[in-house]
């Protein structure tokens, strides 16, 4: 049993991204989206036994470790620097409002809900980065595979209201009081001197024989970084031992990014995401669906409030700086729902000009999330206990 559920984690997010490929229908969903749905459907129709939890929970941890560089090596500090300004300063204040927002809601829940500084640390994560954030803190802060399984089964649904409204009315009801979008310069140029977007077209051409050994070399660049941040957790008191792993692998995937010809390897990021659609499959199979009908209101109140209390509070931030909506919508999604769900954005928007900007952002809270959630659990345990 657990040689053919480890088979179909790494199989059908191929299957998933062929079908995106193939069909617009699947591509409108998204293959994000399409791992979450059938890992929570194949989870909850009772073939899975429970004796296999703490091998998914391996394997999703694993991929986070893995993936994390991956995602990392394509960075171009550099460019990132040169880039017009409005979209890292909305990228900035999205990421003070999830501070805030998060502090707030800990507060709030911290006498009724245990633990309840490692819910404001994932937030943190989770909502300037991304799923791989979330995981990644999750193992750091050694929170509870119950709880966290709780709360990432509620960003799940709660996430996908949201992106809805990002999708549907949002730009209507935003376009009121921010500035509508204009194109000043178009900025060329992406992460590795071509706009490099995650439209499932990026994933073409995985298979040729080049491409191939880039992804080779750069996966066996990745476990040795996963091997170096093992040795040195290591060498710290076992209480803060996966924080030291998680920073260290987020840290050497940056600095590899600074060399170019690493930097320049064909499809790491993609192969990164396709790692990340395993994990997305795997913990939707860990997911409850009684969960979602014996709700923990403390923790639902968390998600909802950190979601769109930080959405709200964003907008008031991009109408004090004169951000345009559009700008606001895509950088806002980008840290909320991490960079998977920019094209899908800024398509709905029928403005491709903010995919780059949604990416950028999207990325550079990849790399500071993990940094951001860890360091501030320990600072609202702290103030708060």
């Amino acid at each position: 049993m657990v040689v053919i559920l480890i088979g179909f984690y790494i199989l059908f997010p191929v299957l998933a991204i062929w079908l995106c490929f193939r069909y617009e229908f699947f591509n409108k969903i998204g293959a994000v989206i399409i791992c979450y749905l059938v890992g929570i459907t194949v989870g909850n129709i009772g073939i899975i036994p429970e004796s296999v939890f703490h091998v998914q929970e391996s394997i999703s941890e694993a991929a986070v470790a893995l993936a994390l560089p991956l995602l990392l090596f394509s960075m171009n500090v550099r460019h990132w620097l040169r880039i017009a300004g409005k979209a890292l300063l909305s990228m900035l204040a999205a990421t003070i409002t999830i501070i805030a927002v998060a502090f707030v809601g800990y507060a709030i829940i911290n006498d009724q809900t245990p633990d309840a500084w490692k819910l404001g640390g994932m937030a943190i994560g989770v909502y300037t980065g991304g799923t791989p954030n979330l995981a990644a803190i999750k193992t750091a802060l050694n929170v509870d595979s119950t709880t966290f399984i709780i709360i990432h089964t509620y960003d799940t649904f709660i996430s996908l209201i949201y992106l809805i409204f990002c999708m549907s009315v949002a730009q209507r009801i935003f376009n009121i009081w921010l500035p509508r979008f204009s194109l000043v310069v178009n900025n060329s140029g992406g992460i590795n001197g071509t706009m490099e977007t995650e439209d499932i077209q990026s994933y073409a051409g995985m298979f040729r024989r080049r491409t191939v050994l880039a992804m080779g070399g750069a996966t066996l660049l990745s476990l040795l970084i996963v091997g170096m941040a093992m040795g040195l957790a290591g060498l710290v008191p076992q209480s803060y031992a996966t924080s030291m792993a998680i920073l260290t692998i987020t840290t050497g995937g940056i600095a590899c990014s600074f060399i170019p010809k690493i930097r320049n390897l064909e499809k790491t990021f993609q192969l990164g995401m396709y790692i990340i659609l395993v994990f997305c499959l795997v913990v939707g199979s860990m997911a409850n669906l009684k969960d979602l009908i014996n709700i923990n209101w403390s923790i639902m109140f968390f998600v909802c409030f950190c979601i769109f209390g930080s959405l709200l509070l964003h907008g008031v931030f991009c109408w004090i700086l004169k951000i345009d909506t559009d700008t606001y919508i895509i950088t806002s999604v980008s840290a909320i729902c991490s960079p998977p769900f920019v094209p899908v954005v800024a398509g709905a928007l029928k403005n491709k000009e903010i995919i780059l900007s949604g990416l950028t952002t999207g990325i550079i809270g990849y790399a500071v999330g993990n940094y951001l959630g860890i360091s501030l659990a320990y600072v609202f345990k702290a103030m708060l206990g």
